[in-house]
């Protein structure tokens, strides 16, 4: 994922980070739920084990990139993730949520990937170093990234963190009380890597 996010024009990695994982999320519970529902415990046994491997070593691997789309591949890993909360919850709150979460994580990061592209169009480069004092510079991309940067950290009282709390709630609500928990120490870790692309800009 982080080497076609880095090879692949902006425009055609934007839509690949929202359009693809938003639909595939949508197909894989129809077909869990609608298909694979006398199997419930079996699948739900997998995407467990599949939602911690994605979320933790997503960000595992995202602390450590200064290219941000390679840094924003890893985080739509993470993302995907997030996203599978939903579908093991097995439940119509789950489905809504995942339905919410996907929404506000495809504005955000269609506002994110906007950013990458004007910047690197001035730069010619990903670089986090790039985004060193844009503010001063570009204080409406700046604050435009920013925002998506927040909502898709789920840093309230953005959209992005009434989405994550949905999606933890229907889990929760579920009986995945542990996956929940490990979902919740993730998202502190990538208020990180998140924060250190704000830090450029501002300070």
């Amino acid at each position: 994922t982080a080497d076609v996010y880095e090879g692949a024009p902006s425009t055609v990695t934007a839509y690949l980070s929202v359009i693809s994982k938003g639909s595939a999320a949508f197909v894989l519970m129809a077909i869990l739920i609608k298909v694979f529902a006398p199997m419930v415990e079996q699948w739900q046994e997998v995407l467990y084990w599949v939602i911690i491997a994605s979320i933790t070593i997503a960000n595992l691997f995202a602390l450590r990139q200064q290219n941000l789309k390679r840094l924003m591949a890893f985080s739509s890993i993470s993302q995907a993730g997030y996203i599978m909360l939903g579908v093991i919850s097995g439940s119509a709150q789950g489905m809504t949520s995942l339905v919410y979460y996907v929404l506000i994580y495809m504005f955000a990061n269609l506002a994110v990937f906007t950013v990458i592209t004007i910047v690197a169009l001035r730069a010619g480069k990903f670089t986090l170093e790039d985004y060193n004092g844009l503010y001063t510079t570009n204080p409406k991309l700046a604050f435009l990234m920013t925002l998506a940067l927040f909502s898709l950290a789920g840093i309230p009282p953005f959209a992005g963190f009434f989405s994550k709390f949905f999606i933890f709630a229907a889990a929760f609500e579920g009986g995945f009380h542990l996956l929940v928990f490990i979902a919740l120490i993730n998202t502190i870790i990538s208020l990180y890597y998140y924060l250190k692309i704000v830090k450029a800009m501002y300070i």
